[in-house]
Formats: structure tokens, sequence, C-alpha cells
């Protein structure tokens, strides 16, 4: 049984299920593992993270006053997306169909546009602010006809262009952010150059740091902590960037608890931009592959991020954000209540909850069935979302081509 206990709780003999966090605030590149090592405890207390699920039938328990069971996070977090389920009225957009290959070319002349900003970085250069500005345009465009389109292409990266696709990910999620907040379209736009200079720190890292597909060394987590500091530093020195993009490089890791970094700043204390670029950051990070991680499914992502949203999030700005990519959001793997298994392939107008799914195996009959499109939000159609599916569970092969291929729109 899975329990959710407060670090101060955590005792060696436990066996660690889970961080309540991004594992990018912690040195652990693993989880479920029983603690042994006392060195093990001592960083899990001085790294920042707060909670953590642990499985008292695999490890030591606590006493149950002290914990929180699986059950009751669940319905709270239940609660919490049910009460941000209506979506913002929007101006008409385009259907992912009309827009999903223009993304894909965007995507792929905003990688080479970034891989070559990062290289101008690293070599001392300044950034090309007028090249950076249509970029952020482009993506922008993009947004706006549909925004699930280019966020969630972007989302499909290798381990390898991590960096650079990181940066136009969260470039697409700072406009879209941004646009559900109602911000004016300045306001907008500087919050997508944020998100596109956000980690241009890393640029001047070792790439073995950065690709350690092992456990960090004090040091390593040290020089890794170093980028928004290194960032903020190379955007002042090549000027003209603005203020707001500069605040967000130097804060996207600052949390509304204090326990963030570089400053450990709280709550009020943190800008607005800040406090988006984390919410943006994270989840294009924690749905993502990784050199030491695969990326958690999209649905399972949101649910992670509003269990930590007391403390490392805004909840205005999350819930602003959920709302802004669907608690189902596209490439989700969901079930029916008809017990068919689906991917989500578009938002709906009428609700967060009632996506667009393209639905192809059945776990009646434990069969792939031929491919459909159904509109869960449609009053006609009467199967409903039952819930989130792991992906791991079932082991379908190029599970990404079936939401995220051209080919299939």
């Amino acid at each position: 049984m899975l329990k959710k206990i407060a670090v101060e709780h955590l005792t060696l003999g436990m066996h660690i299920h889970e961080f309540c966090g991004s594992w990018m605030d912690h040195p652990f590149w693993r989880t479920k593992f029983v603690l042994e090592d006392p060195e093990d405890l001592r960083q899990i207390k001085l790294c920042g993270i707060k909670e953590m699920w642990i499985d008292v039938q695999k490890g030591r328990d606590i006493d149950s006053v002290a914990g929180t069971s699986e059950q009751e996070v669940e319905a709270q977090i239940d609660a919490t997306l049910e009460q941000i389920a209506s979506p913002k009225e929007e101006v008409p957009r385009v259907s992912m169909a009309e827009e999903v290959q223009r993304a894909a070319k965007i995507c792929a002349t905003s990688k080479e546009a970034v891989v070559s900003m990062f290289q101008e970085a690293r070599m001392g250069n300044a950034i090309d602010h007028e090249a950076a500005g249509a970029l952020v345009d482009e993506i922008s465009s993009s947004v706006l006809r549909n925004p699930g389109a280019l966020i969630s292409l972007a989302r499909l990266k290798t381990a390898d262009d991590y960096t650079y696709m990181h940066s136009v990910a969260v470039c697409a999620l700072m406009v879209a952010l941004a646009r559900q907040l109602d911000l004016d379209e300045p306001s907008t736009r500087a919050a997508g150059m944020a998100g596109l200079l956000h980690d241009l720190g890393k640029a001047v890292l070792p790439m073995e740091v950065l690709n350690k597909p092992g456990k960090l060394t004090d040091e390593e987590f040290r020089i890794v902590k170093s980028h928004p500091v290194e960032g903020h530093r190379m955007l002042v020195e090549g000027g003209a960037v603005g203020e707001i993009p500069l605040d967000v490089c130097l804060h996207h890791h600052e949390k509304v608890d204090g326990s963030g970094y570089p400053k450990g700043l709280k709550d009020v204390e943190i800008s607005l931009y800040a406090k988006m670029g984390a919410v943006c950051d994270v989840y294009d990070a924690i749905t993502s592959n990784r050199p030491y991680k695969a990326g958690w499914d999209p649905a399972e992502s949101i649910r992670k991020m509003a269990e930590w949203s007391n403390g490392h999030f805004d909840a205005r700005i999350f819930q602003a954000f959920a709302k802004s990519i669907g608690i189902y959001p596209i490439g989700s793997l969901v079930r029916l209540a008809s017990g068919r298994l689906g991917i989500v392939v578009d938002q709906t107008e009428k609700s967060l909850l009632m996506p667009k799914v393209r639905v192809f195996f059945s776990t009646k009959s434990n069969t792939h069935i031929p491919p459909e499109v159904v509109d869960i939000s449609n009053p006609a159609y009467m199967d409903k979302i039952a819930g989130r599916e792991d992906p791991g569970k079932w082991n379908f092969p190029d599970l990404d081509k079936m939401w995220g291929s051209v080919d299939l729109f």
C-alpha cells in the first residue's frame, strides 16, 4: 500500500516509491528502492523535497496519522481538476488536423535556430534578438491557431536534442498560458521570449553532466543548479532582451514555499512570469524522455503537478496552465467506460474532461481494433473517459506515432 509522508518522517528501512516533486529538484535518478544508506537519507532531507510516497508493504511503515493514503490524495486531486474542467471561451481555432503539418515544420526550423543560438552562446557571442523574436512570432502564431499541435509535437524529442526542443516547447507553453491569463500581446510575446531563453545558461554547462544517465554527485548537482545565474549573466551581457526574459531566466526554479533556487524566494517575492516559467518548465521536463528517465504520460503529469501545487507552484497559475493544455493533454492514454483504450488527439470546446480520442484497443478482448476518432463531448456519443492509463502497463510499440504523426491527419 502506498502512503504519502512528509520528509521529516522518512527513516532508514522505508521503501521509497516516488518523490513528490520533479526529479530536477533532487540528485536521485531512481525511485522504488529501500532507503538503507544514511548519506542518502541526509541528501533527501537537504535537497528541498517536502513529501514522498512510500510503499509500506515493501518497507518500514510509520504511524498512520502521519501519512495520507493514496485514495485520499486521489480524491483531493479529482476535486481540484473537476473545478477547472470548463475551458476558457476562445476565438475559433483550427483543428489539430489543419495545424499539425505547419507545426511540424515550425518545430524543425525552431530546433535548428535554437541549436545555432546555443552554439553562439557557448562561443561568448550575444543572442540575435531579431532572429529570436521572429522565432517567437512563428511559434506564437501556431499556438493561436491550435495550441495542442506545436506543444504536443515539441514534446516528442530525443534525449540528444532535449535541451534545444525544451526551449521551443516552453516558449509555446508560455504563450498558451499567457493567453489563458488574458495578458496583452506585448506581455505574451515577452513571455514567449522568456520561455525560449530560460535555459540558455545550460549552453555553458558540461554536456557529460547535463546528459549523465545516473545519479548526480553533490558537485554535479551544484553545477546544474548554476544554469539560471549563468543564463542571466549571458543575457545581461548581451543586452536588449527585456526585463521579463531576464526575470524568468533567473527565477524559473523558484518555488512558492521558498525551497527553490537560486535565491529561495517565496510566493509574492516571485513574479507572475517566473511563476509561469516554473509551471511550463516542469511540465515539459517531466513529459519528455531524458537520458536518465522516460517521460511521464501527459495526463499523469497534470495530476502529479496538481499534487505538488501547494508548495511548488502558484495555484492560480497552475489552474490556468491546466486549462491551456487540457486535463487530458494531447498524447494522453485513456480508458473509456466501454473498456476501450485510446490516445487523446485534440481538445474540444465543451469541457477539458471531454477531448477527442483515437480509440484503437479493446481491453475486453485484449486485441487491437480498427482506429477511430471519437468526440467525447458529443451528446450523441454515449462512451465517456473512465480514467487515465499507464502506458508502461501496456507496452504498446510506437505509441506516440498514434497521435503525433502528421500522416494520421
